[in-house]
C-alpha cells in the first residue's frame, strides 16, 4: 500500500478524531500521534472568512494539532463570526483578529495560512505567504490566470513550503481507492471523462453605490487594478466578472475536472475548446451561465465539462459528478464513493463510505460528506507540514487542473479552439489568446519571486 493510501486510511478516522465542543472522540492520544507526528501545534491564520472561511475556521479548530492564531478579513463584520465558529468547536482557542493580511504575514509566530479570499487574491497571497515563510492552504482555484499560477508553483519550490489547493476529493479514502482501481484497469483503458455542474442561480445586476463603512474596499481589490465599488458585487457575485473572478468553470468545475484528470492520469492537454454564453438571463454577468469545455489529451483521451449555472436540472440524478468511460465499462463518482458499470449499463460494483462512520458524526454538524472531506484534506495538509512532504493536492497538481479550465475560458473568450503544448500547458501560436495568459496588476501589487 502506498504511503498516500496508508495516510488516507488512517485519516479517514480524522472525522472521528475531531475535537468537538472541547471533547475528543474515538481516538487515543497515542494513535493520534501516529497520524500527526508531533504534539506541537501549528499556528494557523485564516484569511477571508465570509462563508467558506468561517466554515473552515471550524474545520481547522477540530484538528488537535492546529491552533487558530489569527482571523483576518477586510469585512469587519465577518471576523467575530469566524472566531465564534472556531471557539464554539474548541473553547480553548483565543484567535487574534486582523484586517490586513500583510500584517498576518509579518507575524513570525504564524506557521501557515489558509486562504479563502476572492480568486484575484489566491495566487498573489500564496506567493506572499511562501516568501514570508508560511505554508499555504489555498482554496480553488489556485490562481486567477495561468501565469500567476506558474509563479505560485515556483514560489512553493523556491521557499520549500507546503502548498495545498482545496480540492478535498484528493484526500477522500473511498474515492482514492476508486481511482486506484481505474489505474489498475477495472474498466480497461479509460479514454473519456464526462464532468458536470448544475445550479439555479438568479440574475445579477450591479449598481453604483458608496463603499460600506464595514468594508476596506481598497484592500479587497488588492492586486486588481482599481474599479469603482458597485452594490451587489461583494461578497459573492464577483465570481461572474473577469476582473476578479473566473466564472463557474473555476468556481466549481475545478473540483470535477481535477478528479477527472486524476483518474485519466493526464497532465496538460493538446487542444481545448469551449462553447456557451450568458443564455438564461440578460443581466450583468460577464462569464457564461451555460458552458461546455472539451479538452483533448495525449493518448486518445478526452475530458468534457458541462455547466448550467441557472438551470438546476440534475444529470444522472446528481447536480455534479464525474463519469469515466473505458473499454470494459464505466465508473461514476462525485464524492467519497464510486460505482462501476459494465458496457451495457448494468451496475457491477458500488463502494460507499462506511455508514458507521457517518452515523458516528450525526448530530455533530459533520455528517455532510463535504465537511468530512474538508477535515481529511486539512489533516493531510498538517501532516505534510510535519513530515516535510508534498500534500495530496500539491500546488503543482492543482495548477495542472486549474490551467485546463483557464484554457477553456480563454478559448471561450477568443471564440476558437486552442492548440496547447502538452509538455507545459502553454498556448501555441495564438497571440490573441496569449493576452489572457496573464493580467495587469495594480501598481505595487505585481506578484514577484
Amino acid at each position: 500500500m502506498s504511503s498516500r493510501r496508508k495516510f488516507i486510511k488512517n485519516v479517514v478516522a480524522s472525522s472521528a478524531v475531531l475535537t468537538i465542543g472541547g471533547i475528543t472522540s474515538g481516538m487515543s492520544a497515542k494513535n493520534y500521534r501516529k497520524i500527526i507526528g508531533s504534539n506541537d501545534r501549528i499556528n494557523i491564520a485564516i484569511i477571508g472568512v465570509n462563508s467558506r472561511g468561517t466554515s473552515m475556521s471550524g474545520t481547522f479548530a477540530r484538528q488537535k494539532d492546529a491552533n487558530i492564531a489569527s482571523i483576518c478579513d477586510v469585512d469587519e463584520r465577518a471576523i467575530p463570526k469566524a472566531i465564534k465558529a472556531a471557539t464554539d468547536v474548541n473553547p480553548a482557542l483565543t484567535p487574534g483578529s486582523e484586517k490586513d493580511c500583510r500584517r498576518v504575514l509579518e507575524n513570525k509566530a504564524i506557521d501557515a495560512i489558509y486562504i479563502a479570499t476572492p480568486d484575484h487574491w489566491h495566487a498573489p497571497l500564496t506567493i506572499m505567504g511562501c516568501q514570508a515563510g508560511k505554508h499555504v492552504y489555498v482554496e480553488k482555484p489556485l490562481s486567477h490566470n495561468p501565469h500567476e499560477g506558474e509563479l505560485a508553483v515556483e514560489a512553493a519550490r523556491k521557499y520549500n513550503r507546503v502548498v495545498q489547493m482545496g480540492a478535498q476529493r484528493r484526500s477522500a479514502p473511498i474515492l482514492t481507492k476508486g481511482i486506484e482501481e481505474l489505474h489498475k484497469g477495472i474498466i480497461g483503458r479509460v479514454y473519456m471523462a464526462k464532468t458536470w455542474y448544475t445550479n439555479a442561480r438568479k440574475a445579477t445586476f450591479l449598481k453604483p453605490a458608496p463603499v460600506p463603512a464595514w468594508l476596506d474596499y481598497e484592500l479587497w481589490q488588492g492586486p486588481a487594478p482599481r474599479m469603482p465599488y458597485k452594490e451587489g458585487l461583494i461578497h459573492y457575485n464577483w465570481h461572474w466578472f473577469w476582473h476578479w473572478g473566473t466564472g463557474e468553470a473555476l468556481n466549481n468545475g475545478t473540483h470535477e475536472v481535477d478528479v477527472a484528470r486524476w483518474g485519466l492520469g493526464v497532465d496538460f492537454p493538446t487542444r481545448v475548446s469551449s462553447q456557451g454564453g450568458r443564455y438564461h438571463f440578460t443581466d450583468d454577468w460577464e462569464t457564461p451561465d451555460t458552458q461546455i469545455v472539451t479538452m483533448e489529451y495525449p493518448g486518445r483521451v478526452l475530458l468534457v465539462w458541462e455547466s448550467r449555472s441557472s438551470n438546476g436540472r440534475k444529470i444522472e440524478g446528481a447536480d455534479r459528478g464525474i463519469i469515466f468511460y473505458g473499454e470494459n465499462g464505466s465508473l461514476d463518482t462525485g464524492d467519497d464513493s464510486y460505482k462501476v458499470y459494465d458496457l451495457t449499463g448494468n451496475l457491477v460494483t458500488e463502494v460507499k463510505s462506511d455508514s458507521a462512520e457517518s452515523n458516528s458524526l450525526q448530530g455533530r454538524n459533520l455528517a455532510s460528506p463535504n465537511l468530512i472531506m474538508d477535515s481529511q484534506h486539512v489533516a493531510d495538509f498538517l501532516d505534510a507540514i510535519r513530515n516535510n512532504r508534498r500534500p495530496n493536492c500539491d500546488v503543482e497538481t492543482g495548477y495542472k487542473s486549474v490551467v485546463a479550465m483557464q484554457l477553456g475560458n480563454i478559448s471561450w473568450r477568443v471564440g476558437h479552439d486552442l492548440k496547447i503544448d502538452p509538455e507545459n500547458g502553454h498556448i501555441i501560436d495564438d497571440q490573441n489568446a496569449q493576452k489572457f495568459w496573464s493580467r495587469t496588476y495594480e501598481k505595487g501589487w505585481e506578484p514577484k519571486l
